[in-house]
């Protein structure tokens, strides 16, 4: 049984995808980030990145932060959707880590900008939307030939995915990638997917009561 603490953010609907197509059971808490959830009470004390998503997993009394570290450990804890060893191993972590390291901070930077600071300094607005038209370009070249991310479906494409869906919300024209948008439209077809954004929308479980009275202490 896991615990994700969850909010409907581009990298806590990535854990979702990947609990939906494991189908192991799962219970979702969820943090409001504009309450400022994240700093208060029993979440507060299980990471010190105070920061969604985080994973438990009761059997073996693991508490984890961090997206792609909790993808990894999914992956390899269940024996699905990444490759054991060799090359595709490897092809599957370094996308990974390129949505990690890349896509996720300056597409989030972008989503900042545009969204929290709509008058923020003009050199930083044209440098992150630079960056990110350019990482959706590099994903249009990646999927040239290829249905996925890594050729087979893995725990990149659950990491890229959540990031290319919010084009719109980021101010990225795909008009001119039809790749991109093919991968779009055929992600968004799959079961765990479907059920990863209805589950995420969906009211669930309140934080534990001890998170609760944290957050209205602060």
């Amino acid at each position: 049984m896991y615990s994700l603490y969850f909010a409907p953010t581009a990298n806590g609907h990535k854990i979702l995808i990947m609990l939906e197509a494991l189908g192991v059971p799962y219970r979702i808490h969820r943090i409001d980030l504009a309450l400022g959830e994240q700093h208060h009470g029993e979440f507060a004390r299980l990471t010190p990145h105070r920061k969604i998503p985080l994973l438990v997993d009761h059997q073996q009394q693991l508490t984890l932060p961090e997206s792609g570290a909790i993808l990894q450990y999914l992956a390899e804890t269940h024996g699905r959707f990444l490759p054991a060893n060799g090359a595709p191993r490897y092809e599957v972590l370094h996308w990974l880590a390129w949505q990690v390291s890349s896509l996720g901070p300056m597409a989030g930077q972008q989503y900042h900008f545009i969204h929290q600071e709509a008058e923020g300094n003009q050199y930083a607005r044209a440098r992150y939307r630079e960056q990110t038209v350019h990482l959706f370009q590099t994903v249009e070249k990646t999927l040239a030939g290829r249905d996925f991310i890594a050729h087979d479906y893995s725990i990149a494409d659950m990491a890229i995915y959540p990031w290319l869906r919010i084009h719109s919300q980021l101010q990225v024209d795909i008009q001119a990638l039809p790749n991109l948008a093919g991968y779009l439209q055929r992600m968004a077809t799959r079961t765990e997917v479907r059920a990863a954004y209805a589950k995420g929308a969906a009211p669930v479980a309140p934080p534990p009561a001890q998170l609760q009275a944290g957050a209205a202490a602060g």
